[in-house]
């Protein structure tokens, strides 16, 4: 085959609603993300990863060097920003063909969920490590359809859950949580029970090969390069046991996280219109399945009550599986990507099912009357499903670019802010290029009160909300050698332990305060909040 033949033999077997979900999920993701791939701001991570080899084995993540090697070690938005959004479009696409979305409107939305929820802007404040992120997380879609294709996909699934583990933990929820979307739907189908237990059996099989084969390798890589794994996030805690009450306590944090998060989180929705939209979505679905449980019969089986109860009780679990795995780990936004897939399953439950139940009626001997009642209550249904997935996709858009605006800010105050600390540093008497310089990395809130106004929208977005980049000397050091050009020799945190208890350092003015920067016994000591406070 010549390329171009090669190509048009390949187009033709890819479906329109694989190309409908790709290109929503590229056009989308480039409107709201533009105005960070076209920047180079960096948060207070990213001032340690201007140029990083991702080698963070020691935090489970074996992979990741080379899931991020694509794009090279340094931190450039416009290559990273690009690769993860075409991961995206690829996930995008994935979901279709694992929920069995026909409808292009559906597909449509989902590519827009996908790419703006929140916690995708979250993860671009850590643009340098995106790219392999994202595709960790089509890794983890795709470790779940592998298993529901074919008879022993969950050995190819189960690969891939590995090297989606591999890369980063987080997106163990997207597989557990498809999974038991995949079940539900096998649920539905009108096989016997034999044979929906035995496909149902494969994505546990998926599991259970996939964790396995994540934890051999990744004991494998520690020994070959003689490091143990970090307690960063609990994650050296993976292979220990857990007592059966501290698993039960485990457990009831999960379901309190889980109804918190729902709720409160600042993040699913943030003002009343997309609060409308997140109930228009429950009740669309609710409709749906109820004409489902009647026109079906389901309520005469008592395994469909049994399906319901193990639903309910299990989705919270797997949503939250972090919290069993590491009870101590800082959960932060990053790692609840998952959520978006509620909206997700909502749009695949009205795009399969409503279309066929707009087709079908609701039993009996149809009229052709009720046909059309019938049709227009499930067109009714499609557009506000549509409707409401369409303001979230707005909504999260405008939230996002709110934390974009914020994090250009953070740059702009960390920058002025240094600025004037190099000018006092080198305008002291007895400075010299090189001498040891003793300081804590905050900035002090008496002398510079916060001025973030964007708190009330991205309270729950690490990475986007505060008011400066600097948290720690070597912050400092990093931001003012790669931006201002100078270079300070900063000590290490551990050599100045003691002297903040120091009666001549606790005397001291905070900056830019005209006592803040001292020179005693040759190391140079700069003050920049209040230690009382």
């Amino acid at each position: 085959m010549s390329p171009g033949e090669l190509l048009n033999s390949i187009q033709k077997k890819i479906k329109q609603e694989w190309k409908t979900a790709f290109f929503a999920a590229a056009a989308v993701g480039l409107l709201v993300h533009m105005p960070v791939l076209l920047s180079d701001i960096p948060n207070h991570d990213g001032l340690d990863s201007l140029y990083f080899d991702q080698n963070m084995i020691t935090s489970g993540r074996w992979f990741l060097m080379v899931a991020c090697g694509f794009s090279s070690f340094y931190t450039i938005p416009w290559i990273i920003g690009l690769l993860g959004i075409f991961f995206l479009g690829l996930t995008a696409a994935a979901l279709t063909e694992l929920l069995e979305i026909k409808r292009l409107w559906a597909a449509a939305a989902v590519g827009g969920l996908l790419v703006s929820f929140p916690a995708l802007a979250s993860t671009f404040a850590y643009v340098f490590t995106l790219d392999g992120y994202m595709l960790a997380m089509l890794l983890s879609v795709l470790s779940v359809l592998f298993t529901k294709r074919w008879k022993y996909g969950f050995l190819p699934g189960a690969v891939c859950l590995a090297f989606s583990l591999g890369t980063y933990q987080g997106y163990l929820s997207f597989a557990m949580i498809l999974s038991v979307f995949s079940i539900l739907m096998l649920a539905m189908e009108p096989e016997g029970f034999r044979e929906k237990l035995r496909r149902g059996a494969r994505y546990l099989y998926m599991g259970i090969l996939g964790a396995a084969l994540y934890y051999g390798i990744l004991q494998l890589l520690l020994r070959l390069q003689g490091k143990e794994l970090a307690d960063y996030q609990g994650i050296d805690g993976m292979a220990s046991g857990a007592m059966p009450e501290e698993v039960l306590s485990a457990i009831g944090k999960m379901y309190q996280d889980f109804v918190g998060f729902s709720l409160k989180g600042n993040v699913l929705f943030q003002n009343g219109i997309s609060l409308a939209a997140w109930i228009l979505l429950a009740l669309s679905a609710i409709s749906i399945f109820a004409v489902l449980i009647i026109k079906r019969k389901w309520w005469k089986n008592p395994w469909f009550f049994v399906i319901m109860i193990w639903t309910v009780a299990i989705l919270p679990l797997v949503t939250n599986v972090i919290l069993l795995i590491s009870p101590n780990v800082n959960y932060h936004l990053l790692m609840r990507y998952q959520w978006i897939l509620y909206p997700i399953g909502i749009l695949a439950l009205t795009g399969k099912y409503g279309g066929e139940l707009i087709e079908e009626g609701v039993g009996g001997k149809p009229e052709d009357g009720r046909r059309q009642r019938v049709a227009l209550r499930g067109c009714v249904v499609e557009w506000a499903v549509f409707g409401a997935a369409f303001v979230l996709v707005f909504f999260y858009g405008v939230v996002d670019n709110i934390g974009y605006s914020n994090l250009q800010k953070r740059y702009e105050k960390t920058y002025a802010y240094c600025v004037r600390l190099l000018d006092r540093i080198e305008q002291t008497p007895g400075y010299y290029q090189g001498i040891p310089i003793a300081m804590i990395g905050v900035v002090g809130e008496e002398e510079f009160p916060v001025t973030d106004i964007s708190l009330p929208v991205t309270s729950g977005m690490i990475g986007l909300n505060g008011d400066v980049l600097l948290y720690t000397g070597n912050n400092y050091s990093k931001f003012i050698r790669n931006y201002l050009g100078a270079t300070l020799n900063i000590l290490p945190a551990d050599a100045m332990a003691d002297m903040y208890y120091e009666e001549e350092y606790m005397s001291m003015d905070s900056f830019p305060g005209s006592d803040s920067i001292r020179i005693i016994d040759g190391i140079m000591y700069i003050k920049t909040e209040n230690i009382n406070h």
